[in-house]
């Protein structure tokens, strides 16, 4: 069985037509509905969409032999640096559809909650939607965005004690954490796909050296992407950590990391700098990988086949990546 814990919505345009009218509008007129139905859902999961290479969710997923996903909100559309409200009117619009996609599909899809992180409110506020997530929606997990202003100001880096409910309310839910950056507001100097491996290296680093994890010890953190930039900077932090008396890789191994890289010797690094206890399959399939390359014929996204390709792992190892890791995790 192969359950990929990086997954995210496949929409109707509605919700993003709801989401330019919040914008355009600045909340004068109201909440309003996305207007999200069962059918255009499920249409715009078997539909072909022109952005994932003119295929379908589902076939990207069978054709891979995915058989659970965990889907959270598309991260870049979150808008945390917009006024406040509109964040929280559309972080749950989007998770209300999230949960109607499980339903939908109950045994392929799985809910992860995207939080309303704008920082004209607070920590506290954000939990609320993800205990109703949780608690009456069914979600198994959460997505945290580390950088809340989306490149405008610098937020409380994730060792700060402004984080604090946050990781209060996912161990008393139980519940792990997918830490993966979202937009990256304009003007700046990055994209945002650099701006998620850019914040993820800095929320692994942050983690790292602080006491979060002494102070929350039941606290399950997943980093995206591989972990950013950290493994293979690692050397770099090796020393600090050797006059501590620890190695780095043994720091690293107190958080897990999910296999989205798109290339198997990235993959590769990752499984041997942390272990592959401490990672989990991911895809972001369909997404940003959903390319084939020319010289292969394969997705780009394919991870699956790039984690076949590594000759050294055994079966046992390969199921912990594929399936017992997210399982205990996630209680799946």
């Amino acid at each position: 069985m192969k359950i990929d814990v990086h997954g995210h919505l496949s929409a109707p345009e509605s919700l993003y037509a709801y989401k330019a009218n919040l914008l355009a509008h600045r909340g004068a007129h109201g909440r309003g509905s996305a207007g999200v139905t069962d059918d255009t859902l499920r249409a715009a999961l078997t539909e072909p969409n022109r952005t994932f290479g003119n295929q379908s969710h589902l076939r990207h997923l069978d054709e891979a032999g995915v058989d659970i996903q965990l889907i959270s909100p598309r991260p870049y559309q979150m808008m945390h640096s917009e006024q406040a409200k509109l964040v929280e009117w559309f972080a749950e619009e989007t998770n209300d559809a999230i949960a109607r996609t499980c339903r939908i599909e109950p045994g392929r899809f799985r809910g992860i909650a995207g939080m309303p992180q704008s920082m004209e409110t607070t920590p506290e506020r954000w939990t609320k939607e993800l205990r109703r997530c949780v608690t009456d929606l069914g979600f198994v997990g959460a997505m945290l965005n580390p950088d809340p202003y989306e490149g405008a100001a610098q937020p409380p880096a994730l060792s700060d004690r402004f984080w604090y409910p946050v990781w209060e309310a996912v161990c008393e839910l139980d519940v792990p954490v997918l830490i993966h950056s979202a937009g990256c507001r304009p003007p700046a100097r990055e994209s945002y796909s650099l701006h998620f491996i850019q914040e993820e290296t800095l929320a692994v680093a942050a983690m790292l050296s602080s006491s979060v994890l002494d102070d929350f010890p039941t606290l399950k953190i997943i980093v995206s992407h591989g972990g950013g930039a950290i493994p293979y900077q690692r050397g770099r932090f090796q020393p600090g950590a050797l006059r501590a008396g620890i190695t780095f890789e043994e720091r690293m191994r107190k958080l897990y990391y999910d296999t989205c890289l798109y290339t198997r010797d990235s993959i590769e690094l990752l499984l041997r700098a942390v272990g592959t206890d401490r990672c989990l399959f991911g895809t972001e399939k369909p997404g940003t990988g959903s390319t084939r390359d020319p010289r292969t014929g394969r997705w780009v996204d394919d991870i699956h086949l790039l984690i076949e390709d590594i000759d050294w792992l055994d079966d046992g190892q390969r199921k912990q990546l594929f399936e017992t890791n997210a399982r205990e995790l996630f209680r799946i």
